[in-house]
């Protein structure tokens, strides 16, 4: 008995002229990720992508761990294939599903005939199934509305697929699709969420972090590396961008007032996150903001900060509080690391007293006091680069 796992691409069904062009990414997507496992061949038809092992010895569950990290992918099946002949299709119904249907006590048939030329209409082969399941399994029951269980049989050009309930997949759209976009990667709870969140568009992520030796840790570094790792279960391969921020930590701190720190330092962040953007081909900017959750994510602050942006500024946790940002770090698996005591320097480096509605006239006058683009073109000459 042939084992595959069926995938229903979803959204991806919305398109029009330049679906296939999603759906090539998918597949690309899906091989990447796949690759380390195992040989597999990979077909779309009829809104559906097939993946078939060519080893004999796979490991079925990681499979499936895998796709359902893979953007793009609504919801997907392990399924038995067999011949499309109805006595063939019972049988493999009642073994490939045996274990599953001893553990329910009622189910139901569901059957799609994508091959018009089967001789049997999906009712047809409801009832027909069924009936041989109930022969098989005299604890089950037949329950149409609310089933323990649903047995699937497709009929499909291929042949014929059975399996059990549909897997949840990570829906959004095929990494890749949606352009490149520049991260800026801390080390707290937001913004590995909103960078799963915009590659979850199918945006293609490039990592930038702000390093400032001797205040914040190598430890800090390291687990932000280990914040994009994990992102990179769904993101995909990226670059994480490190920048050397001390210098310009220390003239900030030497020449600004301690109230305006933190927009003067962010404003910083964003022109040179922007010109290391530009640098690799990005189209936008991400940020992990809430509005109102710290003093420099007020609107007139973040106001202040989007004044020097030289591209688009995305922020996808914009309006949710913390308990909805962390529910999705608990989903992806970035809580645990984000909430390890190695502080950032958006952290380390907060004032006591921080405005909170500032102008950008008296940000500008502050930063009178400093050589700004010599101060941003040292730190993007210094930039290392982490492969990810």
């Amino acid at each position: 008995m042939n084992e595959v796992i069926l995938i229903k691409n979803g959204e991806l069904a919305l398109k029009g002229l330049n679906r296939g062009t999603f759906e090539e990414a998918l597949l690309k997507n899906l091989r990447y990720r796949l690759k380390t496992i195992g040989n597999f061949t990979l077909r779309k038809a009829q809104s559906t992508v097939y993946i078939e092992p060519q080893d004999e010895d796979v490991d079925w569950d990681e499979v499936s761990d895998r796709v359902a990290t893979v953007f793009g992918i609504s919801a997907f099946s392990r399924a038995c294939v067999v011949e499309k002949e109805i006595d063939v299709i019972q049988k493999a119904a009642a073994e490939y599903l045996k274990e599953a249907l001893a553990d329910v006590q009622t189910f139901k048939v569901e059957a799609k005939r994508a091959d018009k030329r089967f001789p049997m209409s999906s009712p047809e082969i409801c009832a027909q199934v069924g009936g041989y399941l109930l022969s098989q399994f005299p604890h089950l029951s037949v329950d149409v509305h609310t089933p323990q269980m649903t047995v699937w049989v497709e009929v499909r050009d291929f042949g014929a697929y059975v399996h059990g309930p549909q897997l949840p997949g990570a829906g959004g759209m095929p990494v890749g699709t949606g352009g490149k976009a520049g991260i800026l990667i801390s080390g707290g709870i937001d913004s590995p969420v909103a960078a799963y969140m915009m590659a979850k568009r199918g945006i293609s992520l490039t990592g930038i972090h702000f390093a400032s030796p001797p205040y914040t840790s190598e430890r800090a570094e390291m687990k932000v590396i280990s914040l994009m790792e994990q992102v990179g279960v769904y993101a995909g391969r990226m670059a994480l961008h490190i920048v050397p921020f001390t210098h310009i930590r220390e003239e900030i701190g030497r020449a600004c007032p301690e109230e305006l720190f933190t927009l003067i330092m962010r404003r910083f962040m964003m022109r040179i996150a922007s010109r290391i953007a530009k640098e690799q081909e990005c189209g936008a900017l991400i940020t992990g903001e809430s509005v109102g959750q710290v003093a420099s994510q007020t609107i007139p602050a973040i106001a202040c900060t989007d004044a020097v942006a030289e591209l688009p500024v995305f922020r996808p946790v914009i309006g949710m509080d913390k308990e909805e940002i962390i529910a999705i770090a608990r989903r992806i698996d970035t809580f645990e690391t984000s909430i390890q005591p190695y502080e950032d320097c958006c952290t380390v480096f907060t004032p006591r007293h921080p405005r909170t509605r500032p102008r950008i006239a008296e940000i500008e006058a502050a930063e009178a006091a400093f050589a700004v683009d010599e101060l941003v073109k040292e730190a993007v000459e210094g930039v290392r680069v982490v492969r990810i």
